[in-house]
C-alpha cells in the first residue's frame, strides 16, 4: 500500500482544494526548541526534506505562508530561500492575519490547510478546511484536528502535508529534474 492510501477519502478530498498552505513554525517547521548561543544569538533547525517539499509546492502553484508568534531573522532567512513570499512573524492573533491573507489572495477557508501544534493555532484550524496537527501537538490541539500525522515538528512532518497535497493534485507526476535542480532545499 502506498503511503498516499493511508488518508480517508474526506482527507484526500479537501487536500485536492488546497491553494494555500498555512505553517506555524516553532513546533512545527522546527522541533519546537529554543536554541541560544553563548552571545544570545537564536538557532533553529530546520528539516531538509520539509524545505524541499514546501519549495516544490510553490513551484507547482500552491501558495504557503508562515504564520508564527515569535519574530527571527532565521525564519525570515529559510522561507526566501525556499520561495514562500507569505511571512508573517510576531502575530499572536493569528487568526487576525489568516482572515486578512484570506482576502488578499481572494480564496475561502475551503481552500485552506493549516499545520499546527499548539492552542494559540486552534482559531484558525477551527476556520480552515484542512486542519492538520503534527504527532507531539498540544492534545487539544489533536482533538480538534482533522488530521493528525505520524511525525514531529522538525521531523518531516510539513513534507508529509507537502507530499499528500501533491498526490491529491496530481502534482507528482510532472515533478522534472528541472525542478529538482532549481528547488533550493
Amino acid at each position: 500500500m502506498s503511503e498516499f492510501m493511508r488518508y480517508s477519502d474526506d482527507i484526500v478530498a479537501k487536500a485536492k482544494q488546497i491553494k494555500l498552505v498555512i505553517f506555524d513554525v516553532d513546533g512545527v517547521l522546527t522541533d519546537g526548541g529554543l536554541y541560544f548561543t553563548d552571545d544570545g544569538r537564536e538557532i533553529k533547525k530546520f528539516n531538509v526534506k520539509d524545505g524541499l517539499g514546501i519549495s516544490i509546492l510553490v513551484k507547482k502553484k500552491v501558495e504557503v505562508a508562515v504564520i508564527t508568534g515569535r519574530n527571527s531573522v532565521i525564519v525570515a532567512d529559510r522561507m526566501k530561500s525556499l520561495g514562500v513570499n507569505h511571512v508573517y512573524q510576531g502575530r499572536m492573533n493569528k487568526l487576525e492575519t489568516y482572515e486578512n491573507l484570506k482576502v488578499a489572495m481572494n480564496i475561502s477557508d475551503s481552500e485552506v490547510a493549516f499545520v499546527g501544534d499548539d492552542i494559540i493555532d486552534l482559531p484558525i484550524m477551527r476556520r480552515c478546511s484542512l486542519s492538520i496537527a503534527v504527532a507531539d501537538a498540544h492534545h487539544e490541539v489533536k482533538s480538534q484536528a482533522a488530521l493528525v500525522l505520524d511525525k514531529c515538528g522538525g521531523e518531516g512532518a510539513a513534507r508529509d502535508v507537502c507530499d499528500l497535497i501533491m498526490h491529491a493534485q496530481d502534482l507528482v507526476h510532472d515533478f522534472t529534474a528541472e525542478d529538482h535542480n532549481q528547488s533550493q532545499q
